[in-house]
């Protein structure tokens, strides 16, 4: 024991650290160990360094977490023991050395008294933070865990030491001592293993509470770090499809309800900072606008404000770093030690190779290097999905919390802001900008990483090469701003096809909701040629950034290549003497591949960065809207009585609408003030309806009052209408209502109202969409001095003027004021505009109507046509399964997901379609220059290993000229095969997305109205918009990325396999279980991908649906409700998105080990045949392991996204199967020119139903008319009117009979030249986005003067004159800059331009007041004189002089006669003109 000597002479004596390590003794010997000395000393010290460095960092952790109380567990006890019985053992070897200096003549070195004392605190210290951690409720620790390993793994070095000492030099033992550590080492053995297990739930946590807690919070700290708590949803999804019910409940942490008002309450702590120091600049503004209206002067503040705001703004990254800043911390903590880690594998490399060219070295240096190799690592691996799942959750809660904060701020911004960001705009907020932050959060620790790791490797490449490394860093740097530049050019490209995308996109949402009128015009052709030019603009950007992007990938395939090459010739050629071997080469090829990722990053980081802010800079403008707007009224006083009854009457356009919104508080107030005395309920004009079922919608929140809930539908008039749907009040009701018609949606958001039970009800018009007698009966239940209301406050806008007698004020308004005010009578006795008004409109209106008590009429078929945006055949396919519906999704009824569940495996189908539509040449082009590429580079690499095994002569290398020759020159074609791969590949994805885009629009075009009832748009839209972006942008790359790992990792085993041929014996081992991992892993993650974006959808179609009804939820005050709805929406889709960020993990984990395996076989069998072995063949092979892993992990991360992604394409190809139209034009045309000449139409039994498999809609109608004749076609709700006008237009197919119109069969005809010979004026007017001539005269066939006259005949050339642009005027979305009337007039314009001899108008004169009404029927009479008109009517005074009516019942023709015969016969038509008051 000579070594221990120093140590144990004289106790006042120091350490002597001479003998504290001994080399030879350590290293340098077959058998290596430590000195005593050491392992008394640093041994013992280091885990107890390690746990009072990490002690108060963990305590101030655990102090500001607390989960909850745990009770004493047996776990916990037998911890506690353990950590006290080591305490204890401790102070014995105190005592025992105290003990020992008084009774022997040889002191103790102090050491035995100090590493003692020492361990005893730190086990006290640990027996404390097992405790703690029970106060606080951790279940598993990492902190304990790694602290016992460490001095397990410490106290083995020692345990082996002793053995061996034991055995050789027994004279040396001491009994005491080898006892208590033994004992000590078994109580770690123990306090390890006890630290593995986990501890029950803490009390009144949320897991007990929970059906389905996830098992994060209660797994173990290994089972956390290697992931292994998912594997049972991995075993289940592998096993059968995943639901949603196998989906665990999110952790309380990244639930809506904390996350979001945490960022809420950050942002308005901001803002008030802003308001705060901002206050003296905004004073100027209010003292201008007092001054008066002088033009100057409010300019010059306008300028002072701006410049004031652009001093300070609240700072919305400032917020966001507040609130996500403390957790994503951690992940620069590991990003640094997995920095470090890195450089770990090129050092090992080097080792290895000195190994092997060192034949003296002893074998188990060979052995500790693989070792330490594989450690280092699974070390890495682990460190490195911890990370990114850090960053991951980061970027899933940063989601969550700016989809909420949008939300909660689109239910309160102004209608001034509202329009300054469209629907589309605020929707995008949610999906594309938080989606953007989500993808940045993973790479932003890049912008100080990537510098650090170039730093690093450039230090260890200079140790390794010297000076000549600058040549290669040079070339590097190169290759940065190259790369920045193309990434700058690709980014402006991007923007240009965002920017064709989104107007696309646009267009196709407009075409799909108007598709209805498309059809009946015949427009298809020129939308289609629209859509089509955007998109091939679209493409031609798509074009130049493949270029690009072929570009790029030769830069950055070929840049690690040209930087050795640049870095090896000058260190060969500028010294005779500088021999490359394989440890300066392979090395340096290694640091070389490291170095190639962050420099490729940091242009990618930058870029997204850049993104990020302007997303950031989007949302700080949103959620800081301020409002400011110009009133529509110019005078206004009135005041409004306590329960009463206030009628609001005016022209179309005069403010009325304007009047109620003032009263809510949406409008802006110039001046003056608006005050609402109680709560307010409020009824629209356009119903707003949700997507829920019936009852929902009119308890819309509020508790069920069975008595009172019937009394409302009864007074509504919605019994009828219950008995026929499928499921009663259960019934689902589609987005925006589709499956009810116009009427019903009024009714039913009249009863949501009454229901609500409120003090002040705002009426807007709801008793325009109704039939006649369904109004009375309401206006007499409801509205009227007897109804349900009569003792509340009503302001009720109306076009109805008989209901005008039972007011108790009358508000006439013009041009946004109020002109005239006062009771009934008074206003007829004053002799005013109102007087004269009535006299016009009501001659025959008086007060007959209301004098008799209609008769409950049969109200509401689900027959009746709807609005024209949506569709018919919905209505009478209401699902009829809702009852089973409400099972499966309790949160979520949204009757239109048709969601075809993926098929588990992608059909092979697919990808041959899309090679079809690539072509076959082009891809086997592309194959071949793929394989070229990757044999070009194994071989450049294997010359080199050649090259550093060349005999040294006399201090340098003979050929090593003729070498760099052959090295350049392999480089160079492998660039080029590399840049054409490249080209190829993103020409074909250009070639095939746009034959996918054509025909996916043709045959969508081409589907009949039934499947776009089935279809809700948004699934369309869907197809249009991210499919289409997949097929664009997604599959090309992907595919060139699968393609290039797949070639990789072939390469990386074939060159294992030259090298160590024993390899061969593991490598099928590992790739089973590789194999096994992937198909596991894409089972499951396609599965959770799919449950992910089935839920994505509902949260943006619940905010569309929340921006559409703003004003109605803030009137009756459901502002709580609707966040809650929204968030839970978005802890829906976080359910489905978060095990699918952890089932990455998982798989990277797994992967990853079996890359490391790989690794650590190779350098094992290379020790093993190290006499075999050239250096060369030996650097070569394990600087291709060490690629291998991110290869093969990366390998299956693109083969399931080629996968998920490639679906795609079968989503796209779905609808080339679904049912079509007939033909739209038939070769050659055999019709006449100018048919119809006369307009006669005759009708011979005609038949028709909605769907196969339901009743006929009307049947056996047989009718002649004649040419020139005026028909009205009246008929109870659902009679079958609608249905008609269809089977003229063959929207829908006659089942039986035909229709002929001057003697032709149309049921011959191609649906074009039909429906282009004939005119409807649709029941909705439907206008697009584009200028007004482009909505009058899409194909361009008139000139400037007949449209001019068209407008002129429809009373609008005044109001289209006096607009700036006149006919190139753009409206807006669906029109919505022009007043309803100004649309219906619109559409009286595009009739009187194509002036057929048939013209069917369809109920056109609901929304209209009596004035537009009137100017529509004497244009009608007068311009369609010698024509053939149909007129569906809702108001029977319109037909009244027609030459014949035809009366529908029940889908059957009652009567059909001229009028005056009708009334003379007291039918049916009589008792209508009776309810109407017309008789």
């Amino acid at each position: 024991g000579g070594a221990e000597i120093p140590c144990a002479k004289g106790g006042s004596r120091p350490l002597k650290w001479s003998r504290l390590s001994d080399w030879n003794r350590t290293w340098y010997t077959d058998n290596p160990d430590f000195t005593q000395c050491f392992q008394n000393t640093v041994l013992v010290w280091l885990p107890c360094l390690y746990l009072w460095i990490c002690a108060p960092i963990y305590l101030m952790y655990l102090r500001s977490h607390d989960r909850g109380y745990i009770c004493m567990s047996h776990i916990n006890k037998a911890r506690t023991a353990v950590g006290l019985l080591l305490w204890i053992i401790c102070w014995s070897d105190v005592f025992f050395s105290f003990w020992e200096r008084s009774h022997s003549s040889s002191v103790p070195a102090p050491v035995h008294l100090v590493s003692p004392t020492l361990l005893g605190f730190t086990m006290l210290l640990a027996t404390f933070l097992i405790q703690y951690e029970r106060m606080k409720g951790v279940q598993s620790s990492g902190v304990m865990l790694i602290y016992w390993l460490l001095a397990l793994l410490c106290a083995t070095v020692t345990f082996r030491s002793k053995i061996f000492q034991a055995l050789d030099q027994p004279s040396t033992v001491c009994v005491w001592r080898y006892t208590t550590f033994y004992i000590y080492y078994a109580l770690l053995l123990a306090s390890l293993l006890l630290s593995c297990l986990t501890d029950q739930p803490p009390l009144f946590s949320e897991a007990i509470k929970d059906s389905n807690p996830c098992p994060e919070p209660g797994a173990n700290f290994l089972s956390r770090i290697t992931f292994w708590w998912i594997t049972r949803m991995m075993v289940t999804g592998y096993r059968r499809p995943l639901e949603e019910k196998d989906l665990w409940s999110l952790n309380s942490e990244d639930r809506s309800h904390t996350v979001v008002p945490q960022l809420v309450c950050h942002w308005n702590t901001e803002c008030q900072k802003v308001k705060r120091s901002g206050k003296m600049l905004y004073s100027p503004k209010k003292a201008m606008h007092s001054e008066g209206k002088e033009g100057r002067a409010v300019e010059e503040s306008e300028i002072l404000i701006v410049k004031a705001q652009k001093t300070k703004e609240s700072s919305l990254f400032w917020a966001l770093c507040r609130t996500f800043g403390p957790y994503f911390f951690i992940s620069c903590l590991y990003k640094i030690i997995q920095d470090v880690l890195m450089f770990v594998g090129p050092e090992i490399l080097r080792l290895l190779i000195r190994f092997v060219n060192n034949s003296s070295a002893p074998y188990w240096h060979g052995y500790f290097y693989a070792a330490l190799l594989f450690i280092c690592t699974c070390v890495q691996s682990l460190i490195l999905q911890k990370y990114f799942h850090v960053c991951f959750v980061s970027g899933m809660r940063l989601r969550t919390a700016i989809i909420g904060a949008v939300y909660r701020k689109a239910l309160v911004i102004s209608s001034a802001a509202r329009r300054t960001s469209t629907v589309g705009e605020m929707v995008n907020l949610m999906s594309v900008d938080a989606q953007r932050f989500m993808d940045l959060i993973t790479y932003i620790n890049m912008i100080w990483s990537a510098p650090l790791q170039v730093v690093l490797a450039l230090y260890f490449l200079w140790q390794n090469l010297g000076p000549s490394v600058l040549a290669g860093v040079a070339v590097m740097v190169l290759m940065v701003p190259i790369n920045a530049v193309i990434a700058m050019k690709t980014k402006t490209y991007q923007v240009a096809q965002m920017k064709s995308k989104d107007n696309r996109i646009k267009l196709m949402n407009e075409m799909l909701n108007g598709i209805k009128v498309l059809k009946l015009y015949a427009w298809e052709l020129a939308f289609k040629d629209k859509v089509s030019k955007i998109r091939e603009s679209e493409l031609r950007v798509l074009k130049k950034t493949a270029y690009l992007g072929a570009m790029s990938s030769f830069t950055w395939i070929c840049a690690p290549f040209l930087v050795a090459l640049s870095t090896f010739t000058v260190y060969v050629l500028i010294d005779e003497k500088n021999v490359l071997d394989a440890q300066k080469a392979f090395v340096s090829l290694a640091l070389f591949n490291i170095l190639r990722f962050p420099l490729n990053m940091l242009p990618m980081v930058i870029s997204s960065m850049v993104q990020a802010s302007v997303s950031l800079k989007r949302l700080r403008v949103f959620l800081s809207h301020e409002e400011l707007q110009e009133d529509v009224f110019i005078l206004l006083n009135v005041c409004i009585p306590e329960g009463s009854l206030v009628a609001v009457v005016g022209h179309v356009g005069s403010g009325k609408s304007s009047l109620l919104s003032a009263l809510l508080g949406e409008m802006d107030k110039l001046e003056g003030t608006v005050a609402v005395k109680g709560s307010v309920a409020y009824v629209p004009q356009q119903a707003w309806i949700q997507n829920a079922t019936l009852k929902d919608n009119i308890m819309f929140g509020q508790e069920r009052r069975q008595t009172w809930y019937q009394r409302v539908v009864e007074a509504c008039a919605l019994q009828p209408d219950l008995e026929i749907l499928p499921a009663g009040d259960d019934t689902e009701i589609g987005e925006k209502g589709v499956n009810l018609s116009g009427g019903q949606k009024q009714r039913v958001s009249l009863a949501r109202a009454v229901y609500c039970d409120r003090a002040v009800y705002l009426l807007d018009d709801p008793l325009s969409a109704v039939d006649a007698h369904v109004g009375k009966h309401i206006f007499e239940q409801v509205v009227g001095p007897q109804g349900l209301l009569k003792n509340k406050t009503r302001v009720l806008v109306t076009h109805g003027l008989s209901y005008l007698p039972q007011t108790d004020l009358i508000l006439v308004m013009v041009e946004g004021e109020i002109t005239e005010m006062g009771s009934y009578q008074h206003l007829m006795a004053t002799e005013g505009a109102f007087a004269e008004f009535q006299r016009t409109y009501a001659a025959n209106e008086e007060d007959k109507v209301l004098g008799e008590k209609a008769k409950q009429p049969e109200v509401g078929k689900l027959t009746e046509p709807d609005k024209a945006s949506t569709g018919l055949v919905g209505r009478s396919l209401t699902c009829s399964t809702a009852s089973e519906q409400r099972i499966h999704h309790h949160h979520h009824h949204h009757q239109c997901s048709i969601w075809s569940p993926l098929p588990p495996q992608v059909k092979l189908s697919v990808f041959g379609s899309y090679l079809k539509a690539i072509g076959v040449i082009l891809s086997c082009i592309s194959l071949l220059l793929f394989l070229t590429q990757n044999l070009v580079s194994l071989f450049s690499n294997y010359w080199l290993s050649l090259w550093t095994d060349d005999p040294v002569v006399n201090g340098t290398q003979p050929n090593r000229l003729m070498r760099l020759g052959v090295y350049g020159a392999l480089g160079l074609s492998q660039g080029v095969s590399v840049f054409g791969y490249s080209l190829s590949t993103s020409i074909g994805g250009i070639l095939a997305s746009r034959c996918l885009h054509q025909s996916m629009l043709y045959d969508v075009l081409r589907s009949p109205m039934s499947f776009f009832e089935r279809t809700p748009s948004g699934n369309l839209v869907n197809r249009f918009a991210k499919e289409m972006d997949t097929i664009d942008t997604v599959i090309p790359s992907i595919i060139k990325m699968f393609m290039g790992s797949m070639f990789n990792v072939m390469g990386s085993c074939i060159i294992i396999l030259i090298a160590t041929p024993l390899v061969a014996i593991i490598i099928p081992v590992l790739g089973l279980l590789y194999f096994f991992v992937q198909r596991f892993y894409v089972a499951s993650s396609r599965q959770l991908k799919r449950l992910e974006s089935v839920s994505r959808s509902p949260i943006y179609t619940h905010f569309n649906e929340t921006l559409l009804g703003t004003s109605v939820i803030r009137a009756f005050g459901e502002q709580e409700r609707f966040i809650r709805e929204s968030d839970q929406c978005v802890d829906h889709n976080q359910k489905a998105y978060y095990p699918s960020i952890v089932a990455n993990r998982w798989l990277a984990v797994r992967l990853e080990f079996v890359g490391n395996c790989i690794v650590s076989f190779a350098a094992l069998f290379a020790v093993i045949a190290r006499e075999s072995l050239s250096p060369g063949i030996m650097g070569l092979s394990i600087s291709y392991a060490l690629q291998l892993t991110s290869s093969l992990t990366w390998l299956v991360r693109m083969s399931s996204e080629v996968e998920t992604n490639i679906v795609a394409v079968e989503r796209v190809k779905e609808y080339s199967d679904t049912e079509k139209e007939a033909e739209w034009t038939h070769e050659p045309s055999s019709l006449p020119t100018g048919w119809p000449t006369e307009g006669c139409i005759e009708i011979r039994g005609l038949g028709l139903r909605y769907r196969h498999d339901l009743d006929l809609a009307i049947r056996n109608i047989t009718i002649k008319i004649h040419q020139g004749e005026k028909v009205g076609i009246v008929g109870r709700t659902g009679a079958g009117k609608s249905s008609l006008t269809l089977a003229l237009f063959r929207i829908i197919e006659a089942s039986e009979g035909q229709i002929f119109i001057d003697g032709v069969d149309i049921a011959q005809l191609g649906l074009h030249e039909l429906r282009s010979r004939i005119t409807i004026i649709p029941q909705d007017p439907v206008l697009f986005s584009g200028s007004l001539r482009m909505n009058l005269d899409p194909f361009e066939s008139f000139s400037d003067e007949e449209v001019w006259r068209s407008l002129e005949y429809s009373h609008l050339k005044s109001f289209v004159s006096g607009l700036p642009n006149k006919l190139s005027h753009e409206c807006s979305e669906g029109g919505e800059n022009l007043s309803v009337g100004q649309r219906q007039l619109l559409c009286l314009a595009r009739a009187l331009l194509r002036k057929t001899k048939i013209l069917v108008l369809d109920e056109a004169t609901a929304a209209v007041d009596m004035e537009t009404d009137n100017l529509i029927q004497s244009t009608i009479r007068s311009q369609f004189e010698d024509c053939t008109v149909l007129t569906i009517a809702h108001r029977l005074n319109t037909i009244m002089d027609y030459t014949r009516v035809l009366v529908l019942d029940k889908g059957e023709m009652a009567e059909f006669d001229s009028p005056s015969n009708l009334l003379a016969q007291r039918g049916a038509f009589y008792k209508m003109a009776k309810d109407a008051g017309l008789v």
